[in-house]
């Protein structure tokens, strides 16, 4: 029997300029995991820059007190999800220790500002929060894969175990770049005064690559400039902040921007100089941060969350599955919606065009 949970809400932007606010929102996220991407500083950094006033800060009591917190929107008719903007690799929600996402989920069905029938988490992280089995009430999906890489040894040994293809490449490039007489270097940027120009610097490379093209690079003037600069300067003034560079003599070929607490470091972006391609600049760029890291011994573990590409299986075998969950509240009301999809899906699959050898 669940206890019974009171809920209050308010909007969300206004909600988390109380600091009170802030500070409870951060005293849960330290009851899982203690992440710096769900800090209430970043949450409120994404809503200051993305949300546009749609958001409700949904929170909820029970007889031992706060239980959790959800930042969230209407996403149909009666239907509501957890905030998800792409900067954030976690959905906005936070909850006491105990209290899993099957037990927000449900209870947050009559938590909501408006009738709920459906309410949706999304991209929850197993680390945290154990995978629950599916019910007729409710389903969970598949998100994306994601790698992670322990630091334990010494750098030479776990050199040695990565493949013998990326091992030969980088030495050739750091060959070629030196009979260039090219000097490389690697930089590591934490203090609140650099971030700015760090973010300036990043956003130029972006600019350079597939990213301007699709109008999603970083630029010191877009909201995704803004909100790095925001972010990365907060974490900044906590010494959290952790933005890695790599320059051919003074010119930036490759960049990371990160998130370090507690022995773990949160890759949040990273890019390169499309025009340095053929050197591997990024790949340079990272078998010098693991030379760097393996020998101070201040980051133990890399966490990169994003989508798992193949340069994440050259450096770790590591990797789990980041998944969504969403609670119905009744069980004909989930049926109804798996008959959705299976009706989407067929036709999506009559409408996609079959190729013949003939």
């Amino acid at each position: 029997m669940q206890p019974p949970i009171r809920w209050s809400h308010q909007p969300a932007q206004q909600a988390f300029a109380d600091e009170e606010i802030r500070r409870s929102w951060d005293q849960l996220n330290g009851q899982h995991g203690n992440l710096p991407i769900l800090d209430a500083a970043a949450v409120r950094a994404a809503l200051q820059t993305f949300d546009g006033g749609r958001q409700w800060l949904a929170i909820a009591h029970d007889r031992d007190g706060l239980a959790a917190m959800i930042v969230a929107s209407r996403s149909g008719p009666m239907q509501w999800q957890c905030y998800q903007p792409s900067q954030l690799p976690l959905g906005c929600w936070v909850a006491r220790a105990g209290l899993t996402p099957l037990g927000v989920a449900t209870r947050a069905l009559s938590g909501m500002p408006t009738t709920c029938w459906v309410m949706s988490l999304t991209q929850i992280d197993p680390l945290l929060h154990e995978r629950p089995a599916d019910t007729d009430r409710v389903q969970t999906a598949d998100y994306i894969e994601t790698a992670w890489l322990d630091l334990r040894g010494s750098f030479d040994d776990y050199w040695a175990a990565r493949g013998k293809n990326l091992r030969q490449n980088l030495r050739k490039q750091r060959k070629k770049i030196a009979d260039d007489g090219v000097q490389a270097t690697m930089h590591i940027l934490r203090s609140a005064s650099d971030m700015a120009q760090a973010v300036a610097r990043y956003g130029v490379l972006e600019a350079s690559g597939w990213k301007a093209a699709q109008g999603t690079a970083i630029h010191p003037d877009n909201d995704q400039g803004r909100f790095y600069t925001q972010w990365l300067q907060d974490a900044a003034h906590r010494g959290e902040a952790f933005v890695t560079e790599y320059t051919f003599g003074d010119r930036t070929v490759a960049m990371n921007l990160g998130l370090l607490r507690a022995g773990t470091l949160i890759v949040l972006k990273t890019t390169y100089d499309e025009s340095h391609k053929a050197l591997s600049p990024a790949s340079l760029l990272r078998e010098d941060e693991l030379k760097s890291f393996f020998a101070d011994g201040e980051v133990r573990r890399i966490e990169y969350f994003g989508r798992r590409l193949e340069w994440h299986t050259r450096l770790t075998d590591t990797h789990r599955t980041l998944y969504h969950l969403t609670a119905y509240r009744w069980a004909w009301l989930q049926r109804l919606a798996q008959a959705r999809r299976r009706r989407v899906a067929a036709a999506e699959t009559e409408q996609t065009p079959t190729t013949s050898d003939g």
